[in-house]
């Protein structure tokens, strides 16, 4: 009808809800009441503890708490890594001695870390390198544990410590702070004048295998890794080509050269095939006749002429020729030599070849070439004359540690005892070997000749009015352009009764250059007339 408003609803005719409709809405009701009171019953009966206990876990959360590090001492009691607390962590910070030396020696850790929550996911300090790493499981401790209560919005509301924390044992060890310091400066101000990329330098006990500096250049800073603040240093550092965590003095593989001189008159003395009093003239040149071409013989050279000599002379002017002919032997003038079955023995008496027993002051095993090794790495190629020749002055394929010759070079200072050396100061002073072929005199002839080398030889350098100090010098030519060397220095003291031995090697210098190892050795040693002469007493 046209004068109702249909959008009022007016004219129209209103009809009841069926009784089907108001059945059907009245039993899904029925059905949700029910599903409602059967959820209500499994989450509060049924249910009800295990998800009350659920409940207790996520607002009371287990959370570690720090054990503090084992501080490192130098054998003085001087801390060399210690503990600093701050409030606004959960833990101490490590802390370093500020004196550039101790990278290596020490190595760095890496603090816990926790998520965007505020909890850690990595409850550990981790140890990188050194000390800190190869020593971890006594500096570490044990975490303690506390349990923490957060609201709904994981806000911390309190917390409660059920287990105390184990802190770290102290470790101290045999080196000598003040010396170590030195000797790393030492190296440093020589390297960075002459242009040596890198350098190590050790000094031991000769009569307790004890280490009392070890250090390796270039280094890095451990407050700086440990912080980690500064990612340019640190990223500079790990893509330096110096590589400065490779600790030289326990793991560089170097060629010795004439150091290994010493061990060779210690074989050619004991087998008999030259006497102290034997001679054998160094005109500068050997020549070889070729029993194949006898135009064309092959020339062995010295690097000067020394003329005759006898062991202790060869060792004082480190002449070649002489020991070409003690190692290899000498068919014109009927000179026999050691032979280089007989020379790897000895070598090998002395620890050359195998690694040393101790965590940290270990490394490689180096190498002491024979035939089996140059068929493996030659492609099958036959020993030569000439390969025991070189083989004799340190040369060819002999490759060591510092420390590996540190323990060799102890041996020949206190007659036949090769020792493991030591870095920690309460461990047991044990003997590998002691060294029952060698007769002692002829030890005493060598350790003459390593004198005579101070009083008037090569490593003359190293003569002060303080102490008698032995020593030799080694020069290893690098590559086969030969324009790089190593510049080696080692030696003993007090001569008449060792203490004390030093190895010393610079690294990849230019061959033209006068300054090397002994330079740095000087330095150190005139520093200890001033400041630690009772390293010098008799």
């Amino acid at each position: 009808m046209p004068a109702f408003d249909q959008h009022q609803f007016e004219g129209r005719i209103e009809h009841p809800i069926s009784k089907r409709a108001v059945v059907g809405v009245v039993f899904v009701f029925c059905l949700l009441g029910l599903g409602y009171i059967g959820q209500v019953w499994k989450l509060q009966i049924t249910r009800g503890a295990a998800f009350a206990e659920s409940s207790e876990q996520n607002r009371l959360q287990h959370s570690s708490v720090f054990a503090n590090r084992g501080i490192i001492y130098d054998r003085n009691g001087t801390p060399l890594a210690w503990n600093v607390s701050n409030t606004e962590l959960d833990f101490s910070e490590r802390q370093y001695i500020n004196t550039p030396g101790f990278g290596n020696l020490l190595g760095y850790i890496k603090y816990p870390k926790k998520d965007k929550a505020g909890f850690y996911y990595d409850d550990t300090f981790q140890a990188f390198g050194g000390i800190e790493s190869f020593y971890n499981d006594r500096l570490a401790g044990v975490n303690g544990l506390k349990i923490v209560e957060t609201n709904a919005l994981q806000e911390i509301v309190g917390d409660n410590t059920i287990k105390q924390p184990e802190s770290g044992d102290n470790v101290t060890l045999t080196i000598d702070a003040e010396l170590q310091a030195i000797f790393y400066k030492s190296i440093s101000e020589v390297a960075e004048q002459v242009g040596f990329t890198g350098g190590a330098g050790i000094m031991i006990n000769v009569n307790t295998g004890e280490v009392l500096a070890v250090t390796s250049y270039p280094e890095y800073d451990p407050n700086v890794l440990t912080k980690g603040e500064d990612q340019e240093t640190i990223s500079a550092w790990l893509n330096d080509s110096a590589n400065r965590f490779l600790n030289r003095a326990t793991k560089g593989l170097y060629t010795p050269g004439s150091i290994m001189k010493p061990f060779v008159a210690l074989a050619g003395l004991n087998e008999g095939v030259v006497t102290p009093s034997t001679i054998i003239v160094s005109e500068g040149e050997m020549k070889v006749p070729n029993p194949y071409d006898p135009d064309n013989p092959t020339y062995f050279s010295d690097w000067k002429a020394h003329g005759p000599v006898n062991v202790r002379q060869a060792l004082a002017f480190s002449s070649n020729i002489y020991f070409y002919q003690v190692g290899g032997g000498y068919t014109p003038t009927g000179q026999k030599g050691v032979g280089i079955t007989k020379l790897e023995e000895y070598f090998n008496e002395f620890g050359f070849g195998s690694a040393i027993n101790d965590p940290f002051l270990g490394g490689p095993s180096g190498t002491i070439p024979n035939p089996k090794w140059k068929a493996e790495n030659f492609d099958g190629e036959d020993w030569v004359l000439g390969d025991t020749y070189f083989t004799s002055i340190g040369q060819y394929g002999v490759q060591i540690t510092p420390m590996q010759f540190a323990r060799a070079l102890s041996a020949i200072a206190n007659g036949g005892t090769v020792l493991v050396p030591k870095i920690i100061a309460d461990d047991a002073t044990y003997i590998t070997k002691q060294i029952t072929r060698i007769d002692e005199q002829h030890f005493k002839t060598v350790r003459a000749g390593m004198r005579d080398g101070v009083d008037f030889g090569t490593p003359r350098g190293l003569n002060i009015p303080e102490v008698a100090i032995a020593g030799k010098t080694g020069t290893a030519e690098l590559g086969v352009s030969k324009a790089r060397v190593n510049s080696w220095v080692v030696g003993f003291y007090p001569y008449e009764k060792p203490k004390y031995a030093f190895v010393i090697v610079m690294e990849q210098g230019s061959r033209t250059n006068l300054i090397g190892g002994v330079a740095v050795m000087r330095r150190v040693l005139d520093w200890m007339r001033v400041y630690a002469p009772e390293y010098l007493t008799e």
